[in-house]
């Protein structure tokens, strides 16, 4: 496992339909911050593309299909060559210097493949950014209570609330929605799988990370703002959709022997059930969560 040795790092964008958030992140990236950045737009209709062209013509933009976010990814990070480089949605800000401290994480420990900062929601409460892969019981638990009960012990668990939010460890899996990533692990393993449009790709290249030798790092000295679900507040169904097929193929792919399998088309069907029951839960309680169960907040400015 080589340094990332340069000292240059790359900022990839991915933004759908959110010309306002895609703006406010690359306002937020301090001059001299980013060595390369790239926004990759997946479609958009709202007139990110050319906004971001007329407002930062030195910002390399990709046009492409509404792919996903991970292929996106996979596309933004494919055309710089700097050996680091952060991947964020578009409803990212970053405080000053957070770019240059988690390519230093890099920089700094060569067994590291990937490092994320503390997260937080526009009024300052944390973000659930550095997980625990969960184990049968610890999902089911999850999924059943976290909605209704985020305190339960399950979500607890996996959310891994009851650690230090100040010191540096080392998670199973970091939230895509910021990610310093090193360039040689990142193409080692395949980037990103396409196979996930949306959610659930970043546990995915965490576990195939982590199987290939690498370790990752939450490091809080870097911090982000994140708005929750900017780009699919207005599309709730399909993002409840959605999460539930890339749930299902991550059980697919990672998730093997007897037990897994007679018990996955039970998953399957509490998969749909729960698209159904949250559907039903968020339009009849005005309730405002995150496909993944935390509270969206749309007061990102």
């Amino acid at each position: 496992m080589s340094r990332a040795g340069t000292g240059r790092v790359a900022v990839a964008i991915v933004t759908h339909e959110t010309r306002d958030e895609v703006l406010g992140c690359l306002a937020s990236l301090a001059p001299g911050e980013a060595d390369e950045i790239v926004v990759a737009d997946t479609g958009s209709t709202d007139g990110s593309v050319q906004a971001v062209r007329d407002a930062y013509p030195d910002v390399r933009v990709l046009e492409l299909a509404n792919a996903g976010f991970g292929r996106a990814a996979n596309a933004a990070v494919r055309v710089t060559s700097s050996p680091v480089a952060v991947i964020v949605n578009a409803d990212v800000r970053f405080l000053p210097g957070s770019v240059r401290r988690l390519a230093r994480e890099l920089e700094d420990d060569p067994s590291l493949a990937a490092a994320g900062p503390a997260v937080r929601y526009p009024d300052g409460r944390h973000q659930a950014s550095a997980r625990r892969i969960p184990d049968l019981r610890t999902a089911v638990g999850h999924a059943a209570l976290g909605r209704v009960r985020p305190d339960n012990r399950w979500t607890r668990r996996y959310r891994v609330a009851d650690a230090d939010r100040a010191a540096p460890r080392d998670p199973d899996w970091l939230s895509g929605c910021a990610l310093a990533v090193r360039r040689q692990a990142f193409d080692d393993v395949g980037g990103f799988d396409p196979g996930y449009h949306l959610y659930v790709e970043d546990v995915d290249l965490a576990v195939r990370l982590r199987r290939a030798g690498w370790s990752l790092r939450y490091q809080p000295a870097a911090n982000v703002i994140h708005r929750v679900g900017a780009s699919t507040a207005t599309k709730r169904g399909r993002a409840l959709v959605c999460h539930a097929r890339s749930l299902d193929r991550y059980v697919g792919r990672h998730h093997d022997g007897v037990v897994w399998r007679l018990v996955r088309p039970v998953v399957a069907g509490g998969l749909a059930a729960g698209v159904a029951l949250t559907w039903v839960w968020e339009r009849t309680l005005g309730a405002g969560h995150s496909t993944t169960g935390e509270r969206a907040d749309r007061s990102v400015r």
